[in-house]
């Protein structure tokens, strides 16, 4: 069946109104970043329709394909896909803001997460990131793979993740579902004929991709001996250029370029444990970095030069590749291969459901309950997300933070 665009996608949005929908997201996006590729989900495939399961399901395929922040690239797309590189950048700020400042205040000793209300509300997020990620992949799996071998692949791709945890082997299983697409996925439904609608000229993606590269390379020849604040830079700049995966993976990078340059092992495990309670993107953990360090600069300046250089080369990257990718995935050969690694992803977003996240939330039958019925809110009753975080943070508070 050829797919359609849904009108929506033709659309523009403000910067302001891409700004506030990201925020909201950044606000309340616990979980990590397969997580937040469900809330992703929800807000533009289910509620908003801006874009069709496929295209969505295609983005994120691509954001796999490349180093940096993967669900914080798909978002970066989403907004330029609506307001262009304007709405691009609106989109990042709303989503990573919330939890970048929650990071420059523990770096001063402020802990918004301390105490039993605030952990109980911590807790309860938590587990409402397990009920979004469960409705990702019920409903990501009923379309993207709807035949037995789209089914097998999904399946091999959890088993293989689960024995083999590591960013390689998910590089692995969608190179290997892209494979399995080339070789047995080219009988699926037609190619599409749409575009997703970005407005990013050629040039534009080609500059984008030679400042990414050029960046990486020549920024350590002239960081060597520099100011400070170049050096800041550019061991945050490497860490977001050289990981692939995102989350917790770049830990080891950006520990070996801060510790014990720039601060202690029990400072940097000190931040590292705050990041795991705050929304957003596990990489404004960088943002803690840099306000941390020692000598100047640090505090909101240090804060800010970590958090751009971590996050640049993944936005770079992504929207170098846009103009090519939105081109790209209509001819038929790509779609076959989209087809084997959208299976693929299925596949690692079950995996990770349940290692980390609901390992890291489900500790007694009454968290199971409240995710029983956050997933029940969304699926059965189709309330909205915002009401389903907002009252099972309630129930977190009432369980675990009394």
């Amino acid at each position: 069946m050829t797919e359609t665009s849904p009108p929506a996608a033709a659309q523009r949005d403000g910067f302001a109104t891409i700004l506030m929908i990201f925020l909201r997201l950044g606000l309340t996006s616990f979980g990590g970043p397969v997580a937040h590729i469900g809330y992703l989900r929800e807000e533009f495939v289910t509620r908003r329709k801006w874009m069709t399961e496929q295209s969505y399901a295609d983005l994120v395929a691509l954001a796999q394909f490349m180093p940096g922040p993967a669900s914080s690239q798909t978002g970066f797309a989403i907004g330029v896909m609506r307001g262009g590189l304007p709405g691009g950048l609106a989109a990042w700020l709303g989503f990573t803001m919330p939890s970048a400042i929650v990071m420059v205040l523990a770096a001063y000793g402020v802990d918004l997460a301390a105490g039993g209300t605030g952990a109980g509300v911590v807790h309860g997020l938590k587990l409402v990131a397990v009920a979004v990620v469960a409705q990702a992949v019920w409903g990501m799996a009923g379309s993207l793979c709807p035949d037995r071998t789209r089914a097998t692949l999904a399946v091999a791709g959890t088993i293989a993740l689960m024995l083999l945890p590591s960013a390689w082997t998910q590089i692995g299983v969608i190179l290997a579902g892209a494979g399995v697409g080339v070789a047995l996925l080219r009988d699926g439904a037609p190619a599409t004929e749409t575009r997703l609608g970005f407005t990013v000229p050629a040039w534009a993606g080609a500059v984008a991709l030679l400042l990414a590269l050029g960046i990486l390379l020549g920024l350590p020849l002239v960081a060597v001996g520099g100011p400070q604040a170049l050096a800041l830079f550019e061991a945050s700049y490497r860490a977001g250029a050289l990981v692939f995966g995102g989350g917790h993976v770049v830990l080891p990078l950006l520990e070996a370029s801060f510790v014990p340059e720039w601060m202690s092992a029990d400072t940097f495990l000190a931040g590292y444990g705050v990041a795991q309670a705050v929304p957003g993107p596990l990489f404004t953990f960088a943002a803690f970095l840099g306000a941390a360090a020692s000598p100047f600069p640090n505090g909101v300046l240090g804060g800010a030069i970590a958090l751009v250089g971590i996050f640049l080369p993944g936005l770079l990257l992504m929207y170098g590749m846009l103009p090519f990718w939105d081109g790209f995935r209509t001819r038929p050969l790509a779609q076959a291969m989209l087809r084997g690694v959208n299976a693929a992803v299925v596949g690692i977003l079950l995996a990770a459901l349940y290692d980390p996240i609901f390992t890291a939330g489900v500790k007694a039958p009454a968290d199971f309950a409240i995710v029983l019925a956050a997933f029940a809110a969304l699926v059965l009753w189709k309330l909205p997300a915002w009401a389903v975080v907002a009252a099972t943070a309630v129930a977190g508070v009432l369980a675990h933070g009394l």
